[in-house]
Parts: structure tokens; C-alpha cells; sequence
């Protein structure tokens, strides 16, 4: 239960094709992320997913139906959104019965899901207290309670963690990861921050303008990215490109180096620049260098132990071995 098929779905707003006809297929039990810039297309995705857009042609198909026309109610998925959509004046309690009260569940089956899900995601003390008087990370558990209790072949997640601060995002975070784990159901999971791609999905999908990049698990992207924009998005800090004479030479028109691929020594390397900002995070330091021929400024992961200052001139060696070659279409050259 929970495979997805997308077979030439498209989209368009008037005569705006915001999503050109692509396939794609969703395993059962995979944790999936769509992830790109704003605008690209991704929250729209799975809103045709959970049909609350139409499609403008193509197919899906849910455990191999076709869900194209169904309505939402009928398509066996539960969606967690940015926004809680709380009711605030019920209890956390009746905040997760209300799909099953809809659903005229019966009592005894109800009361069994809500402790179920209160387990599942550290809520059994706080069931009798209201949104209000929770945290915001308790208040998107109490949701996502809320759409474990309907027991769907998949969830869908449309930027649930882009409403807390830094440290609650990282903690939910791993908490939907680790509710993954125990319910093993298809998750697919919108995203702007490829951080939160890397760390959590089976398989990323990377869009921009509607249109699919690339498919693969993070390695894979991280590793072999099919093209600039691709290598370009995956992985922060972002690669650095260099282009001219030092990539013409190389055989491609433009080369791809990681910052951790990269040495730096005051006496002697490959390239040579002036140290900007160093951005110390205690176990690593990140540096800006300017003036390194096609790239300008080149990011350098190093030891935090690292001593540069501001205005040093210092060399750069990218190790060879790591370098990416990108032709004149920005296609990866194998």
C-alpha cells in the first residue's frame, strides 16, 4: 500500500504551464522529498497529488488505480501542512479524534488510535491541553497526530517544519524520520531547504520550473550530480564552479570542487587568493577566498583549528580526484 505513479501529469494555470508533463514513481514505504527554490513547483506536485489541484493531463495512480479524478477524501492520503490548523478551542485530545468523529468511528476504536499516536509522538501527557499552551513543535506533532489516527496509505507533507525556529526544526526533524522508521508508510515531503532533503529522504526529487532534474537518494545527487543547477543546490555549503582557462583545461567549461575537497596552505598550492570572511563553527571553518582565477569568491571547508585571518594570501589545492566536469549545456560530463 502507498506506491504512487505519476505518468505524464502536467499542470497549467491559464496558458502557464507551471508543471510541463513528467513521471515519476513513489514506492510503497518510501520517504520521498521534493526539494527546490520557491517557485519551482514542488508544493503544487502534491497538491496534485492529494487532489487539491486539478491536473491539466496525465495520470496518478494509488496502488495501481487511477486516483486522477478521485477526490481527496477518496485517495487514501492524509496531508500535514505549513500551518497547524488547529482548532484552539478543543483539547489536543479532540484536535486528533476530529477526522475519525467525521468518519463516525466508533468510540473504542477512536480512543485505541489517539493513544496509539499520542505514543508514537511523546503527546500522552499533553492530551488534555489545548493548542494554546503547547509549544510549536508540539503543535505540529498534535497535526501530524492527527493524520497518523486516519491510518492512510501515505502522508504528505507540505513544509511542515518552515514555521519553527532553527533548533525545533532540527528536533522535528528527526522526530518524522524516526516516525518513518516505526510506521514504515510512504511519506512525501516538500521542502525548500536541501538540508532537510539531505538528512531525511530515501529518494530526493530536485525541480525547478516544474520540471524534474533529478532523481536519486542524497548520496547519489551529492556524489554524481546530473547537472549545474543540480550540484549547485546539493549540499552546504554549495560547490564552488570555476570556469576559463583552469576548466578549459580540464575539458570541460566549467568545474565543480566541494568545499572539503579543497586544501589550503599558506606556502604553496595550485591557485592563489586573499582570505575574506573565515566563518569559525568550532569543529570546522568555513573560508571565503577571493581572488582564485574563475572563481570569485571559493568557499573552503577546513580544521577548526585553522588560523587564517582576514587579508592573508593563501593557496588552494582542489584534489583532483573530486573535481566535477560540466559541458557547455551545464550537462555533467562523465
Amino acid at each position: 500500500m502507498g506506491r504512487i505513479q505519476l505518468k505524464q501529469v502536467k499542470k497549467s494555470f491559464g496558458d502557464v504551464e507551471v508543471i510541463p508533463p513528467l513521471d515519476l514513481e513513489i514506492e510503497d514505504g518510501e520517504f520521498v522529498v521534493f526539494v527546490g527554490p520557491s517557485g519551482c513547483g514542488k508544493s503544487t506536485l502534491l497538491r496534485l497529488i492529494a487532489g487539491l489541484e486539478d491536473t491539466s493531463g496525465g495520470n496518478i495512480e494509488i496502488d495501481g488505480k487511477d486516483a486522477t479524478a478521485l477526490p481527496p477524501a477518496k485517495r487514501g492520503l492524509a496531508m500535514v501542512f505549513q500551518s497547524y490548523a488547529l482548532y484552539p478551542h478543543m483539547s489536543v485530545r479532540k484536535n486528533i479524534a476530529f477526522p475519525m468523529r467525521m468518519a463516525k468511528m466508533p468510540e473504542a476504536e477512536q480512543k485505541k488510535r489517539i493513544e496509539a499516536a499520542a505514543k508514537a509522538l511523546n503527546l500522552t501527557d499533553y492530551l488534555d491541553r489545548r493548542p494554546g499552551q503547547l509549544s510549536g513543535g508540539q503543535r505540529q506533532r498534535v497535526a501530524i497526530g492527527r493524520a497518523i489516527v486516519r491510518e492512510p496509505d501515505a502522508f504528505l507533507f507540505d513544509e511542515p517544519l518552515s514555521n519553527l525556529d532553527a533548533a525545533l526544526r532540527v528536533g522535528m526533524r528527526m522526530e518524522i524520520s524516526e516516525l518513518h522508521k516505526k510506521l514504515q508508510t510512504t511519506m512525501v515531503y516538500v521542502t525548500h531547504d536541501q538540508v532537510e532533503a539531505m538528512t531525511m529522504a530515501d529518494k530526493i526529487v530536485v525541480l525547478q520550473a516544474g520540471v524534474i532534474e533529478q532523481v536519486g537518494s542524497p548520496l547519489e545527487l551529492y556524489r554524481a550530480p546530473k547537472n549545474l543547477f543540480v550540484a549547485g543546490f546539493i549540499g552546504s555549503p554549495k560547490m564552488n564552479f570555476v570556469t576559463g582557462e583552469e576548466a578549459s583545461k580540464r575539458g570541460a567549461q566549467t568545474i565543480g570542487i566541494r568545499p572539503e575537497h579543497i586544501r589550503v596552505s599558506e606556502t604553496e598550492g595550485a591557485w592563489q587568493g586573499t582570505v575574506g570572511v573565515a566563518e569559525h563553527l568550532g569543529s570546522d571553518t568555513f573560508i571565503h577566498i577571493h581572488g582564485v582565477p574563475g572563481c570569485d569568491p571559493m568557499t573552503v571547508r577546513a580544521s577548526g583549528e585553522v588560523s587564517v585571518r582576514h587579508g592573508d594570501s593563501v593557496f588552494v589545492t582542489p584534489d583532483e580526484a573530486q573535481i566535477h566536469k560540466f559541458d557547455t549545456q551545464g550537462l555533467r560530463i562523465a
